[in-house]
């Protein structure tokens, strides 16, 4: 491997232009396809295997005309002070209220409040709901100031309206100051690592042209395999994350070997063989962990993983060739100008060689270095330190309740919650989330009649609709009002026993099949689809990078800490989660409106992306240790110099990574803050907390243990030649500037 991807690397060094501009031609080509292709297609969601997917492929077969896939809006409308929306001039008012909104734009049908008995038990409140003929995706902003300019006419008529449903629009609240934070930071930090502007560009605009090209991949194929474009989301955020690593890790790696006076071509080649390698295994261990998603059984998630997956492919061939071939160009300038001048042979300024003759005179090892040692001196200290420290984090934890976001947690003065709360006054809490139950039967109204008589007669229950059988009449609907909110543990224990209820229904009222749905049955049916895919999810993308770090590493011991310390570290991330957003602490300091459950895709979330990262961390700080253990270094010696070359990168590898993600927690949603802190949180603790304390404490515990692995083992695993031991070549001060590595990166 690190051969292969030597010349590589030679190749795209001497060969730059070619290389350049065959890159160059897939970003215009990727551009160009992703412009003349079809526009991708509307988002879907579906969980297949569910029961709630099986009365909404029922309820899309058996009710065509209810448009069970289109877009719907509650508009809710309130009297004004103790006023009765019943009397003469507000019934008058709800009613222009009902006909602004059938004429407006691809409204289907609205039903009248007063008609469908749709007020509330005080005449205060009522509400019509608005159904659309097209998908939410697909309304027009035509369609959407139809509804607002109706609901704006009646509240200039003195009545309270708000509305709630898929049909209204979104505030967008995303400021984007985070994000240009971040890459603010990005940008500091990379200048600090390397003390020269081009080498800081260099990693920022290849992650650019690998992101553009990944993105603009997935557009052109959008129409032809089903990509919305939120998968998009995904790929960017880890395109990024890992394209800025994986060109961070070798460019660095280039200094070094120039420091160590290598030729420059040959310091590319070594450059991309070594570090190059690390950013190859890192790379796939991030594939299987988004390709992994695909275990959740969740088409949309399965989609997102893929198309992030292949954008880190592009990442990795970007780093390993379109890398060395800016190199070539700025084989100089990417060193800090004070080593520029003594690679050049260029006399230092005064000031200058009274600073290096300061650190000759020291002869003192870099932070890395020096911050190794003293984990080497203080092993047992240090190990306990972390993983008790990480294990208080990870209580909170133990009481992760999982949900997925709606009406009633989003921002107070958004309409859609003003609805909800009005709603949730006026007719209850569990109106908000009605349960519809659908039977089959030959005589299906009668069937979903008596169902409804018992199931009014169950404890949670507030009330119950008239059946309503479609058309043929063997299927009907029957809508329960739960008497406690959506979100409330009481209702999902209603579903459960309504769900356990339904096979002695069946037998009782002559029903064939009776199946208990509506967007409270979804939501727990995808927060069971999580739960149940997550230790599977766990196990696959786990043990897959256990056997390629063994593969790596020659050794049991080094995959077996990686994993565990990832998931120390990321069940620490989750804990803390749970302490600010589920129960509120420093809810006030990070300005969240309403503590909640944690939304349900966050931990697989957590796990594909931060499982990703951590291996990256894992890779390229270990194999410098590995690298210099196999060239004879003792295992002390090896851990001290994989930090001195490894901890300065991967300190501003997750520094970047954290500040990126940080910068989401100043946006005003509170999902929105809830993705961002999870994640910079657990970059935080597993590259700090574990691969620079505990990491380092372990290999001092277990010396030359660490690296041991079963002769017959050894004999059965593929040499990858990670390390670059078949790289070693003769060296004579001909061969360059030879400049000592303490004068240069540390």
């Amino acid at each position: 491997m690190a051969t292969l991807l030597s010349r590589i690397g030679r190749f795209a060094f001497r060969r730059r232009g070619l290389v350049v501009l065959l890159w160059l031609l897939a970003l215009v080509g990727a551009g160009f396809a992703a412009s003349t292709a079809a526009a991708p297609p509307a988002d879907t969601f579906s969980m297949p295997g569910t029961e709630s997917q099986r009365a909404f492929d029922l309820l899309q077969q058996k009710f065509p005309d209810a448009r069970a896939d289109g877009a719907a809006a509650r508009v809710v409308i309130r009297a004004p002070g103790a006023e009765k929306v019943t009397s003469a001039a507000r019934r008058a008012q709800v009613e222009r209220l009902v006909a602004d909104l059938a004429g407006a734009p691809q409204v289907a049908s609205v039903a009248d409040p007063f008609k469908a008995n749709a007020v509330s038990g005080d005449r205060t409140t009522a509400y019509a709901y608005v159904t659309y003929e097209a998908k939410a995706t697909a309304l027009t902003d035509a369609a959407h100031d139809g509804l607002s300019d109706a609901m704006e006419q009646a509240r200039k008529a003195g009545l309270v309206v708000e509305a709630g449903g898929d049909a209204v629009r979104i505030e967008t609240t995303m400021s984007g100051t985070g994000e240009k934070l971040g890459i603010l930071v990005s940008a500091v930090v990379l200048v600090l690592t390397f003390g020269s502007l081009v080498a800081a560009g260099m990693p920022l605009l290849t992650a650019l042209i690998g992101v553009g090209i990944g993105i603009s991949g997935i557009t052109a194929l959008g129409s032809t395999l089903g990509l919305s474009s939120t998968t998009t989301t995904l790929a960017m955020m880890i395109g990024l994350a890992v394209g800025i690593d994986y060109a961070l890790f070798i460019v660095s790696r280039y200094r070094s070997e120039i420091a160590d006076g290598r030729e420059r071509a040959e310091a590319a080649a070594r450059a991309v063989g070594t570090a190059g390698s690390a950013v190859v295994f890192a790379g796939l261990t991030v594939i299987i962990a988004l390709a992994g998603l695909a275990v959740v059984n969740v088409p949309m998630l399965t989609k997102m993983g893929l198309t992030a997956a292949g954008t880190v492919a592009v990442a990795v061939l970007v780093a390993v060739t379109f890398v060395p071939a800016l190199l070539g160009f700025a084989p100089v300038r990417v060193l800090a100008r004070r080593d520029r001048r003594q690679y050049l042979g260029k006399p230092l300024s005064k000031r200058q060689q009274r600073r290096a003759d300061k650190r000759a005179a020291r002869r003192r090892p870099n932070l890395g270095a020096r911050w190794a040692a003293l984990v080497l001196r203080h092993p047992v200290a240090v190990l306990l330190l972390g993983v008790v420290g990480l294990g208080a984090v990870a209580v909170p934890a133990a009481s992760l309740e999982l949900g997925l976001p709606g009406e009633g947690s989003m921002a107070v003065h958004t309409t859609q919650r003003k609805a909800y709360d009005l709603l949730a006054d006026s007719f209850g809490p569990g109106f908000n989330g009605p349960l519809t139950i659908t039977v089959q039967a030959a005589d299906a109204q009668a069937a979903a009649t008596a169902v409804g008589k018992e199931l009014a007669t169950r404890p949670g229950v507030a009330g119950v609709s008239p059946a309503t059988p479609n058309k043929a009449g063997d299927t009907a609907i029957v809508n329960v009002i739960p008497e406690t909110g959506p979100t409330d543990e009481r209702t999902e224990e209603l579903v459960r026993s309504l769900r356990a209820l339904a096979p002695r229904l069946e037998s009782g009222t002559g029903a064939t099949e009776i199946l208990v749905a509506g967007q409270t049955a979804m939501f727990i049916d995808f927060s069971q689809t999580l739960d149940d895919a997550l230790v599977p999810y766990l196990a696959l993308v786990v043990g897959l990078a256990f056997l390629l770090l063994m593969v790596v590493f020659r050794s049991l011991l080094v995959p077996l800490k990686a994993a565990l310390g990832f998931l120390l570290s990321v069940t620490a991330a989750l804990g803390a989660v749970v302490a600010v957003f589920q129960w509120g602490w420093l809810a006030d300091v990070l300005g969240i409106e309403q503590p909640g459950p944690v939304m349900s895709t966050m931990p697989i979330f957590m796990i594909g992306v931060v499982f990703g990262l951590a291996m990256d961390y894992e890779v390229f700080l270990v194999s410098r240790m590995r690298e210099a253990y196999v060239h004879g270094a003792r295992p002390a010696e090896a851990v001290v110099t994989g930090f001195r070359y490894g901890g300065r990168v991967v300190t501003a590898a997750a520094i970047i990574m954290t500040s990126v993600f940080g910068g989401f927690i100043m946006e005003s949603d509170d999902f929105v803050k809830m993705i961002g802190f999870g994640l910079a949180t657990a970059v935080l603790f597993d590259a700090f907390v574990v691969r620079m304390a505990i990491v380092p404490a372990l290999f001092a515990l277990l010396g030359k243990s660490a690296w041991w692995l079963p002769k017959w083992l050894d004999r059965l695993l593929p040499d990858v030649g990670v390390e670059g031991e078949k790289l070693t070549r003769p060296e004579s001060a001909s061969q360059g500037h030879a400049v000592r590595q303490d004068h240069l990166v540390g």
